[in-house]
């Protein structure tokens, strides 16, 4: 176990769901920390709530699309408490739907926050990192960002290419002693999952089928536990370590699951149409 008293982390997403439990969770280590999000009221309810608990932390309002501003949020957090020594990317946007009825700018919006708003901050820490030889970098993926799954052609490809960067930038970093971790969480009982449900096509939801989502603190203490014991596939639950046991072994097996779900809902939707067409 990793002594993380003292140590600075820095949280993106911080002011809620899996970014605040791992707030918490880091915290509870004697972290100080450092949280960046967009939403000023949310950051300061985030770190009320910390204090109260006697975490030492910080708020940093910032859009982690904006590469100067991140640079800039980052540049203030090493002026306060000094170099980066914990870096987890949390901030990220789920907008599933038809891919012909998506908007241009959904596909865009993916990949700006979900894979630039994880490039720009790993980019803000890795150079300082390098120089001390010491540091623990966490991004999060997804159980999208391991199978395509129907209805997230928008938010899917972000996700694949956050895993992406986080393999090779894990090969990069081990001669540095630099832990590299990706975390591929399923469904989280989070405020975004509250949002990305209202879009969710009947196919999608099928795939899901009846599974549960688990909780943010569960996704936060893999993340925990993975920085500990310098893991990189951090897999907080069952249902995904066999998704990504079988996407390796078996992917026409998985693919011929998801599309059996995803046609028997299809199929019950276009009758559903049907049945509320009027007569002609």
């Amino acid at each position: 176990m990793q002594n993380l008293s003292g140590r600075h982390a820095v949280i993106t997403g911080g002011s809620s769901g899996i970014g605040l439990a791992t707030a918490r969770a880091l915290g509870r280590r004697g972290a100080r920390l450092t949280l960046m999000a967009r939403r000023h009221e949310l950051l300061d309810a985030a770190v009320t709530e910390l204090a109260g608990l006697g975490v030492e932390a910080t708020g940093r309002s910032v859009d982690v699309s904006d590469h100067p501003g991140v640079d800039a949020a980052f540049d203030a957090a090493v002026a306060e408490r000094g170099p980066v020594d914990v870096l987890v990317c949390s901030a990220g946007l789920a907008r599933p739907g038809y891919f012909e009825e998506l908007d241009d700018e959904v596909f865009r919006e993916m990949m700006e926050v979900d894979y630039f708003g994880t490039l720009w901050p790993i980019r803000a820490v890795v150079p300082s990192m390098i120089e001390r030889r010491s540091g623990s970098i966490v991004g999060v993926s997804s159980g999208a960002g391991i199978i395509g799954v129907f209805g997230y052609t928008a938010y899917g490809p972000a996700k694949f290419a956050v895993r992406g960067l986080l393999e090779a930038l894990r090969a990069e970093m081990a001669p540095y002693g630099i832990h590299v971790g990706c975390c591929f969480p399923p469904d989280v009982d989070t405020p975004q999952l509250a949002y990305e449900n209202r879009f969710k096509p009947d196919e999608t939801r099928a795939i899901s089928g009846s599974i549960k989502p688990i909780s943010a603190d569960r996704v936060a203490d893999c993340i925990v536990a993975g920085i500990d014991k310098e893991r990189f596939a951090l897999v907080p639950d069952r249902g995904t370590r066999l998704l990504a046991v079988g996407a390796g072994l078996a992917p026409r097996l998985i693919t011929s699951v998801t599309d059996r779900a995803a046609a028997k809902a299809r199929a019950r939707r276009l009758a559903r149409t049907d049945r509320d067409s009027p007569p002609l």
